[in-house]
């Protein structure tokens, strides 16, 4: 939630007059945060600790108004479960997705590596709807007191 928040926040002091949604996604596994890849060589270090195991996607959500003085926050927890793909599949696939927090895309109809989900796909995509659209009216709420 620190990183949305951060990431609406900025904008938000450079558009006063913007309701901003900001959000960031990381992947635990093992007890190790996992972010996006550096690179091919850490995108294939990365697969490999998912290859076969469940995780945890984490995705934190914020509004900010205001200027950033208003703010809520929210966030969501989905576990998944990654398949056990050979090392040849894993390097292949390692090329594909540098700007994802575990080098994954379960959106990507050819990205193979997920093969179950519990709790919210949206938030395993990077964005969770329904808690977004909760958070926003909530803002909304408070303007009709």
């Amino acid at each position: 939630m620190k990183l949305a928040l951060r990431k609406a926040a900025d904008v938000a002091r450079r558009h006063p007059k913007a309701v901003v949604l900001g959000a960031d996604t990381i992947v635990v596994c093992r007890g190790e945060i996992i972010g996006k890849p550096r690179g091919h060589a850490d995108a294939l270090r990365i697969l490999d600790i998912l290859n076969g195991t469940w995780q945890e996607v984490y995705t934190g959500i914020a509004v900010v108004w205001e200027g950033g003085k208003r703010r809520r926050t929210r966030a969501v927890k989905s576990r998944v479960l990654a398949r056990k793909l050979p090392p040849g599949r894993l390097h292949r696939l390692a090329g594909k997705h540098h700007d994802k927090a575990g080098a994954y895309a379960v959106q990507d109809r050819d990205d193979p590596f997920i093969s179950r989900i519990e709790g919210d796909y949206t938030n395993v995509v990077g964005l969770p709807v329904d808690a977004a659209r909760r958070l926003l009216r909530e803002h909304l709420a408070g303007f009709k007191t």
